[in-house]
């Protein structure tokens, strides 16, 4: 498990929102240089696998920005990571009735 903090550019990049009403991720595709202002996310286990969740917000030339939920098509250009490790019980991610989201399961979490 970890955090991470990002920066650098991208080359083309995937985004989206969640939509609450019908629970599912409307995306937006773009071939276009941006730099990475900022993106943060996690690093859990889904399925017993390693998952990452990561949220972006990009920056143009003009100074425009535009940021959501991060997919895995977009092309890093360059990038600096810094990564955080998180000790303990392993944190999974669970579906979620309420918002149809893969959430962390923290009902048996223990401090």
């Amino acid at each position: 498990m970890a955090t991470f903090s990002l920066i650098g550019a991208v080359s083309s990049y995937t985004i989206g929102s969640y939509d609450q009403t019908q629970q599912v991720y409307v995306t937006f595709t773009e071939k276009a240089p941006m730099e990475i202002v900022t993106c943060m996310g996690n690093i859990s286990l889904l399925d017993e696998n390693p998952f990452v969740h990561a949220h972006i917000v990009l920056g143009s030339e003009s100074g425009e920005l535009i940021g959501g939920h991060l997919f895995s098509e977009t092309i890093l250009f360059a990038g600096e990571i810094d990564i955080k490790e998180l000790t303990g019980k392993p944190l999974e991610k669970a579906y979620d009735r309420t918002t149809g989201l893969k959430l962390w399961d923290v009902k048996d979490q223990k401090d």
